[in-house]
């Protein structure tokens, strides 16, 4: 049984006048492939990558990000992450973002594809100080079934934490076919997907109202309306769940919600990462 790799990455932004900067420090196969400024010196984009190219049973990849006030940074990935089959050893995918007050970040990977006979896990944990506030998603595809890899072998762990407010955990078993294929689980369906906004404080009501009944409203209009659902159980946080046979029409969905929060919470333009668009 092999070490695995250890990938780590820090992120730490910063305001100089105008501009958010940013200063990067990795070790092993993680690091920033670019930085960009589509929007303006305020906003930083970030497009991070694993050279590698997948994950493996051993490996760990792990992303610190910390945003000083008054910062904005979008971080995104080229591609879906990969997680191949481990012989026992667990793979695991963490990111902490730690935001001070008036900071924004919005966390938009690629999906992660957990391929038969994986055993991995995916978290995510926010740290938000009053005033500031994130917005970003999870995306799992479970094989690759169009392409003869249906997922029948290894599990899958996910975790999103706003501590103290919101903990969203989860295990899926190749085995569980109760779960995978039952009606009060996934249906038979191996995309999943959740979108969230998230602050430090309880977000005004007239706030969260224009959040939900904007993601309703687009959710209903969408070929997956019959699988998502938009609610917000919590007065930081509103969340968009939805499950779909393929990645390509969840993450459309996923877009056009982002967008439409942008526009509403912070009175922004959509402005998709470009790469997306190369």
């Amino acid at each position: 049984m092999t070490a695995g790799w250890r990938g780590q990455l820090a992120l730490h932004y910063t305001r100089d006048g105008d501009r958010t900067i940013a200063l990067d420090r990795h070790s092993g196969p993680l690091r920033v492939l670019q930085r960009l400024y589509p929007e303006g010196p305020g906003i930083c984009h970030h497009v991070l990558v694993h050279p590698p190219g997948g994950v493996v049973g051993g490996d760990t990849l792990d992303v610190q990000a910390r945003l000083e006030p008054g910062t904005h940074a979008v971080v995104t990935t080229p591609g879906a992450t990969r997680f191949y089959r481990s012989d026992g050893a667990p793979a695991l995918q963490s990111a902490t973002l730690a935001l001070a007050d008036g900071a924004r970040m919005e966390w938009l990977p690629l999906e992660n594809i957990a391929h038969s006979g994986c055993i991995a896990g995916n978290r995510l944990t926010l740290d938000l100080a009053p005033g500031a506030e994130a917005l970003g998603w999870d995306v799992l595809a479970l094989g690759l079934p169009a392409a003869g890899d249906p997922f029948v072998r290894g599990s899958f762990e996910q975790q999103v934490h706003l501590p103290g407010v919101w903990l969203e955990r989860g295990r899926i078993a190749a085995d569980d076919t109760a779960l995978l294929d039952g009606p009060l689980g996934l249906a038979g369906r191996r995309v999943l997907a959740t979108l969230w906004f998230a602050a430090g404080t309880a977000l005004p009501a007239a706030r969260r109202t224009a959040l939900v009944d904007a993601a309703r409203e687009l959710a209903a209009a969408d070929a997956l309306a019959a699988t998502c659902g938009v609610t917000s159980a919590h007065a930081p946080v509103v969340v968009l769940r939805l499950l779909a046979d393929r990645v390509e029409p969840a993450m459309a969905l996923l877009v056009r919600v982002r967008a439409a929060w942008r526009r509403l919470a912070w009175g922004l333009a959509a402005e998709p990462p470009r790469i997306w668009r190369t």
